[in-house]
């Protein structure tokens, strides 16, 4: 590959507001999850009813995201992009001001219903992007998880020296503050929703005449890989679910240390998404990608299993970070390329739903196992999970598009 072949190609007109857009988003999330179970002892004491709470937001995706998914194709990304924060900043003010448990419950149901903006964005940046591009461009969208993970918390923390309401309320401004740029600054990357024959919960008749016969290996194809991400999304939770136990056990780690590991683990995978995803991709293909992305997790879990000592605990943070880093964004692009044009919305959103129900499954099947077999069983978990994505995999090829998206 000669020298100009491997010059990157120029971010797209339009990328840099969706990304901005959804880091401002996720530093808000930010803001909110870690004091979250400390707010809600006001109301409860209850360590189940605070995980419930936690969960919510989860179960919440879970049932929405394909919903808004089918919206974006139907009304376009950007309506739904401005709703969704619009839903966040109205979720986080209803907890910040919360007089009683149902209504915190409230708060966060109302904020999980609304929080289609990742999905909506997804599909944005791959309307814009070349094939050749999707993978990059997603990696630089996932950098932004690890930015409003770093920031997100330190924020929230300033903020909490005012009081333990005020994080919320700066959420919410954030948010709001958000949707009001997003409808003066975001493009509409899917002029083709003004004529598609899709309906929010289902295709239309005409819809499925104009079906082509590769439709159902186009579909096939797709449930395979949203399996894949579910089956791994899973294992990388039960880890997240209860690594501060084992850090706990094993290393003496208090608040402050799993803080600064997963401060760690946030700024390598957006590290790896934001630098090195396309220039692997590009290197690898997609398919091959998320192959070496499930091996570096398996290595990196089972690693973790047996991690007793410091520099096999950070070899084997330093693996699931990187397979992590790499997974993701070239496993949503080989979704995208395989879910067509007029139906990107509704299949990234199936993949988000797949990604919230690993978020619930995997946090209680680790800390299941951690109770009942042991500190190292959540890992021997994400190793199978690693395990099953790798078998899961051989069935899936690279997607072949036969139109070219709205911006080529």
């Amino acid at each position: 590959m000669s020298r100009r072949e491997r010059r990157r190609e120029p971010l797209p007109p339009g990328f840099g507001s969706i990304w901005s857009s959804v880091v401002i988003d996720l530093i808000g999330w930010g803001i909110v999850l870690p004091i979250l179970p400390l707010y809600a002892e006001d109301f409860t004491k209850s360590a189940s009813t605070i995980g419930l709470l936690v969960a919510s937001f989860s179960v919440m995706q879970l049932l929405f995201a394909p919903v808004w998914g089918r919206v974006s194709d139907r009304y376009g990304r950007k309506p739904v992009l401005v709703v969704s924060l619009a839903g966040t900043a109205i979720g986080s003010l209803i907890m910040g001001v919360a007089p009683s448990l149902p209504i915190l419950f409230l708060g966060r149901i109302v904020d999980g219903i609304s929080g289609g903006s990742i999905s909506a964005a997804q599909a944005a940046v791959t309307d814009i992007a070349q094939p050749s591009q999707r993978a990059r461009l997603l990696g630089l969208l996932g950098a932004a998880f690890g930015i409003g993970f770093v920031a997100g918390p330190a924020l929230g923390g300033l903020a909490a020296l005012g009081g333990d309401h005020v994080p919320f309320l700066v959420a919410a401004a954030l948010a709001a503050t958000n949707a009001v740029v997003a409808q003066r600054r975001l493009p509409e990357t899917n002029p083709r929703h003004l004529r598609s024959p899709h309906t929010i919960f289902g295709d239309s008749l005409a819809a499925e005449a104009q079906q082509s016969p590769k439709n159902g290996e186009d579909r096939a194809m797709v449930r395979r890989l949203v399996t894949i991400a579910f089956v791994a999304t899973t294992g990388f939770t039960a880890f997240e679910g209860t690594f501060a136990l084992l850090g706990q056990r094993r290393f003496g780690l208090g608040l402050a240390g799993t803080g600064l590991v997963f401060t760690f683990v946030g700024l390598a995978i957006a590290l790896f998404q934001g630098g090195f995803v396309h220039t692997v991709v590009t290197r690898l293909g997609e398919v091959s990608t998320v192959r070496v992305g499930l091996v570096v997790n398996l290595v990196g879990f089972g690693l973790l299993a047996k991690a007793t000592t410091w520099p096999l605990l950070v070899a084997s943070l330093m693996a699931i970070t990187a397979g992590q880093g790499l997974l993701s964004p070239a496993l949503t692009a080989l979704v995208a390329g395989w879910a067509g044009h007029e139906r990107r919305g509704a299949t990234l959103g199936l993949q988000q739903a797949a990604s919230a129900l690993a978020r619930v499954v995997g946090p209680i099947a680790g800390g299941v196992v951690f109770e009942h077999i042991g500190v190292g069983a959540p890992s021997v978990v994400a190793v199978a999970s690693a395990a099953g994505g790798l078998i899961l995999l051989p069935g899936v090829r690279r997607s072949t598009p036969s139109v070219p998206t709205p911006h080529d």
